[in-house]
This record gives C-alpha cells, sequence and structure tokens, in this order.
C-alpha cells in the first residue's frame, strides 16, 4: 500500500503540471479570421484572411482594435478557425 501512496504523491503534481501546459497553449492560441474591413476618404474596401493572436472568442475585438490602428473600420467576420 506505502507504493500507491508514493505513486499519488508523484501522479498528482504530473497532473496539476499537465494542466498549467494546457492552460498556457489555451491562453496562446490563435485564431485565422476571415474579414471585411473597409477606410473612409477615399473609401477603400478590404476582403482578407489574417491570424490574431488571441482564442476565436475574442478574436473579434482583438481584430476590430488592430484594424482600428491601421485606420480601418471592421464591416463583418465571415469566419473564425483555430490556428
Amino acid at each position: 500500500m506505502a507504493h500507491l501512496g508514493g505513486m499519488t504523491q508523484i501522479t498528482r503534481p504530473l497532473i496539476f503540471a499537465s494542466g498549467l501546459v494546457l492552460a498556457a497553449t489555451a491562453a496562446q492560441a490563435a485564431c485565422q479570421v476571415e474579414y471585411k474591413a473597409k477606410r473612409d476618404k477615399p473609401l477603400e474596401l478590404y476582403y482578407d484572411v489574417t491570424v490574431v493572436n488571441a482564442p476565436c472568442a475574442s478574436a473579434e475585438a482583438a481584430l476590430r482594435a488592430q484594424l482600428a490602428r491601421q485606420g480601418l473600420t471592421l464591416l463583418k467576420v465571415l469566419s473564425k478557425k483555430e490556428s
């Protein structure tokens, strides 16, 4: 029985460490986003596919901010895919 207790003591930290690795990987997830955007004055319309360094659940907000820094307005997200 002492042998089983030793395994439990070793297994728990390994499971915890594995969970941390998975959480870190999820936090670093990237999302491929297909979108339409525009720029005013002169009017320019854009269609593009880009990778956003954010999970797909929050990719639209991250893309909107990224495009705003370039003077573009996000019109529509056409698709999202984890990459």
